[in-house]
């Protein structure tokens, strides 16, 4: 039942490919840093001017991401998020840039991103205000898609606060034409199913024909308990959302948080391997400039960066809930499969998940090779639909897998085990 369900949400993302927001980009999931979970709305630049929302804290960030090898494993958006505007816009009704926090402005921090090979985000909001209070875009859809292409903009994350919820989908759909007036090609990252769950289950079609990518469900916070509800919500709503998931437009369920005070490595494992295996932007929430070695080298890995990136563009998701493990799959380009097997019990020491419990193992017919990504890179060997393989996941963590499968004309060549 599991695979019928999950074949016949795989023809929907098929038969709605064409409904994507036809604007080129997010043809993979975003790869970048956003500001918020980790720094939050500081302003007070006098009295921590390392970690406040100013010009300084992005070019700092676009500097690491250069010279950490960030950009190279795939991380290109430098992305602000709320609290950068004056409290009052201009003479012209134009947004600006807090004087004493972007001296420089936003233009000439798009410039200085922009020079380092990277691109540059930013924020606003579709009601009056912003969720912290400042200016909001209602009335002024196309003078701020116009400010952000003349400051040469890359990006907008588009909030929800303070609006009517009956008029929130007609919102985005004003902004998305004022950014596309503008002939500039911006990325709209949008937070409409988010406002309207409350309300009514949103229109998917709508949402994917408008956005980017979008986000369903609460923010994310800096513990297990809040990826968990992420997980737990997207499982249960997964029949809905994965099929408008895909090349163009891509479901959001938040920021990466790894690197961070609140996860243990392994559930950052975790973080890291069902981010990947839902297709959801990568976008890391962290001080780049003071990041554990681990967890850099979580972020920056390639195995799963590939996996993330997959060129056959579909989500995947839960697929089995077996003795407190939760199997997740991602079908994956030249017929493989990604698997994500994560260990739910928070108690004891690591538990064997036997491989054959995994509904898309029947792929292996009649042969398999299989390759451990996380928790480390291991080559498993060739397998049949019969294999004894026990895959160990230590608690709240999870084991990252892919699966190629091998024609029998290989049989010959290869050890079964």
């Amino acid at each position: 039942m599991y695979i019928a369900v999950f074949l016949l949400a795989l023809v929907g993302v098929m038969s709605r490919a064409t409904e994507a927001l036809d604007n080129g980009l997010a043809l993979k999931p975003t790869m970048g840093w956003l500001h918020w979970e980790r720094f939050m709305c500081n302003t007070d630049c006098e009295r921590d001017p390392n970690n406040c929302i100013s010009e300084r804290l992005y070019m700092q960030m676009a500097d690491v991401m250069v010279k950490e090898g960030w950009k190279e494993a795939g991380y290109e958006y430098v992305c602000i998020d709320d609290c950068w505007p004056s409290h009052q816009r201009d003479a012209q009704g134009r947004l600006q840039a807090d004087p004493k926090r972007f001296p420089g402005g936003i233009k000439k921090l798009a410039d200085y991103v922009h020079s380092k090979g990277l691109k540059l985000g930013i924020y606003a909001d579709v009601g009056k205000n912003t969720c912290a209070g400042y200016p909001g875009s209602l009335g002024y859809y196309e003078t701020d898609a116009q400010t952000f292409a003349d400051w040469d903009i890359d990006l907008l994350k588009f909030d929800g606060c303070y609006m009517d919820w009956t008029l929130l989908g007609k919102g985005y759909v004003n902004m998305a034409e004022a950014l596309n007036k503008t002939g500039r090609s911006i990325l709209y990252s949008c937070e409409w199913p988010l406002y309207e769950w409350p309300f009514q289950q949103p229109n998917y079609t709508a949402i994917r024909e408008t956005c980017n990518h979008w986000r369903n469900f609460a923010d994310v916070y800096d513990s297990w308990s809040s990826i968990k509800s992420i997980l737990d919500w997207t499982a249960s709503h997964q029949d809905i959302i994965v099929p408008s998931a895909g090349p163009g437009g891509w479901n959001d369920p938040d920021m990466l948080v790894i690197g961070n005070f609140g996860l243990s490595h392994d559930q950052q494992e975790s973080q890291m391997a069902l981010w990947t295996i839902m297709a959801a932007p990568l976008l890391m929430s962290n001080d780049l400039r003071d990041i554990c070695p681990r967890s850099k080298e979580l972020l920056q890995n390639r195995h799963i960066i590939a996996i993330s990136q997959d060129p056959l563009g579909k989500q995947g998701y839960r697929t089995a809930k077996v003795d407190s493990f939760e199997v997740w799959e991602r079908p994956l380009s030249k017929n493989r499969l990604a698997i994500a097997i994560l260990n739910k019990q928070e108690i004891g020491g690591p538990r064997g998940f036997v491989i054959r419990a995994v509904p898309g193992w029947k792929i292996c017919d009649p042969q398999c090779n299989v390759t451990q990504i996380l928790p480390q890179y291991k080559e498993m060997g060739v397998h049949t639909p019969q294999s004894k393989m026990v895959v160990t996941v230590n608690p709240s963590g999870t084991a990252l897998l892919t699966v190629t499968p091998i024609s029998s004309g290989f049989k010959a060549l290869n050890k079964v085990h």
